[in-house]
């Protein structure tokens, strides 16, 4: 069984093209990719409002768009096109997901999932900030 973390985008970008890894330039991202990374995964994607499944290696442009304010229907609709990506680089029913992402960016997702958890479920930014800052 493989292990691939799931991370989402922050809205706190370069203002120029650069990988995905690169681009994301918050404290909160960039504690959750080296946690994310001390886990040793066979793999890690950003969960991004844009593009959806992304790889750390992917070449993006900086964008202004967050599920935070858009409607059901639309997350609905982007987490079909997530399951559609993460079904063409993982096993949906025999991997397990490691999920750095808050219930926006992965309720629409679990359902697909057989093997999931989520190490920060519940808590506040403040809070995740220092789990990660103990961890890594």
């Amino acid at each position: 069984m493989k292990t691939i973390v799931l991370i989402s985008c922050v809205s706190k970008k370069l203002a120029h093209a650069a990988r995905a890894r690169d681009i994301y330039v918050s404290p909160l991202f960039r504690l959750n990719l080296a946690y994310a990374e001390s886990l040793k995964p066979d793999a890690i994607y950003v969960l991004s409002a844009k593009y959806g499944l992304l790889a750390l290696e992917d070449q993006i442009e900086p964008y202004e768009l967050t599920l935070n304010t858009m409607g059901v229907g639309q997350i609905r609709a982007w987490a079909g096109g997530v399951v559609s990506q993460l079904a063409a680089v993982a096993d949906l029913k025999r991997e397990r997901f490691v999920f750095l992402a808050g219930d926006k960016y992965r309720k629409f997702l679990v359902p697909h999932l057989a093997n999931f958890e989520v190490p920060m479920q519940g808590l506040t930014i403040g809070r995740q900030l220092q789990f990660l800052s103990r961890r890594t």
